[in-house]
């Protein structure tokens, strides 16, 4: 007997969010195609792997699991503030950037808001703002970029939240300060910019700006940051946000208790002193981007310019068939088709191995699509 639908139990506008799809895990293809050497370029994870000071103080605190964690993760929170060069009152802690931006949700949207958000942008901001009831104008892009013209066209004196990912996830693309400052400076005092800056430590070009100023001068800002990229700990989810104390205070007020374990507090501490990996990370990033753009500018593919540690890639083809084409080489990357860009894929960049492997992959793919297109005819 079929049993009843439960639907309406969901609260107003549930039914509505699309779930996040993450990128393939390796041991999902490892089951599913039986394969045992699998590479995984779909989620931005650092190809370095994680800070080894952070490994050594995660495996020292191993033996005070049994306690709860700090709540208030005091020795981060004072050492994260010394290196931004802010007070400690202007930080928070959480299970990665996405917890944070739900406690923004939590704290600041109520059912009706109006929230503006760029069209085909990581997704977290969108789920937010409608499991809080808020109402969602979107914003396009030009060429790939955040428009912050046509963003300042759909804000209004009602508009509570703007969400402005920078570096854009998934193309790479930044606003400079040149277009952000003229924006904060035009936009309504009672509208809240959200900045963010998850993958900030890879952007070289120096018209970006540091979100952290804006909070520095008073701005109603809320700047995101993390520690899964740059630092390879995407593992034990932390991240954080920083903000004026008052803003701060209100996340505190909806935040969960012990939301922050202790492995990742005594991780992100010890990462955060790492310079060495964090600079091994950035000279293999920006080595590899140029090996990517040179070889797939040679084969007449089509990259977005990316200041973060991923590429997005114009396949100029239908992308779904390449990525199971991959996924049987053993590569994992990311379909560009949940941004409603079916032609792209976006590519995290690996090791020169990796990269290597992909290039050679990505060869004989197209090699065999052609042939089969060819005796087609």
């Amino acid at each position: 007997m079929k049993q009843p639908s439960k639907q309406h139990l969901l609260r107003k506008g549930i039914a509505d969010i699309k779930p996040y799809i993450p990128g393939k895990p390796v041991q999902e293809v490892k089951r599913e195609l039986g394969l045992e050497d699998v590479i995984k370029l779909a989620s931005n994870e650092n190809p370095l792997g994680p800070s080894p000071l952070a490994l050594e103080a995660m495996k020292a605190a191993l033996q005070e699991i049994h306690l709860y964690p700090d709540a208030e993760c005091y020795e981060l929170r004072e050492a994260v503030a010394a290196s931004l060069h802010i007070s400690p009152h202007q930080l928070i802690f959480g299970n990665g950037g996405e917890e944070i931006i739900t406690l923004i949700g939590k704290a600041f949207i109520s059912e009706g808001d109006p929230c503006v958000i760029s069209r085909d942008v990581y997704d977290a901001y969108e789920s937010v703002v409608r499991i809080m009831g808020g109402q969602i104008t979107y914003s396009d892009l030009v060429d790939y970029r955040i428009n912050l013209e046509d963003m300042l066209e759909k804000i209004n004196e009602k508009t509570k939240i703007v969400f402005i990912c920078n570096p854009m996830n998934p193309t790479g693309t930044i606003v400079t300060r040149q277009e952000l400052e003229p924006f904060l400076e035009r936009i309504p005092q009672s509208t809240l910019v959200v900045l963010d800056e998850a993958y900030s430590h890879f952007v070289s070009d120096r018209n970006y700006p540091d979100g952290i100023d804006y909070v520095r001068q008073g701005k109603n800002v809320i700047v995101l940051r993390t520690f899964s990229k740059i630092y390879g700990l995407g593992g034990i989810r932390i991240g954080y946000g920083v903000a004026h104390p008052e803003l701060i205070q209100y996340l505190r007020q909806v935040k969960e208790p012990f939301n922050v374990n202790t492995l990742a507090q005594v991780g992100a501490l010890a990462a955060l002193r790492d310079d060495d990996h964090v600079n091994r990370t950035l000279n293999l990033v920006r080595t590899e981007k140029t090996f990517l753009y040179n070889e797939l500018s040679a084969m007449g593919i089509r990259v977005i310019p990316s200041e973060a540690n991923f590429i997005f890639i114009d396949v100029g083809m239908d992308a779904r068939s390449l990525f199971q084409e991959m996924l049987k080489r053993g590569i994992i990357i990311r379909l560009g088709d949940i941004w409603n860009l079916p032609n792209f894929v976006r590519l995290t960049i690996g090791t020169r191995e990796q990269n290597l492997r992909f290039i050679k992959a990505l060869k004989d793919i197209r090699d065999n699509l052609l042939r089969t297109a060819s005796n087609s005819l």
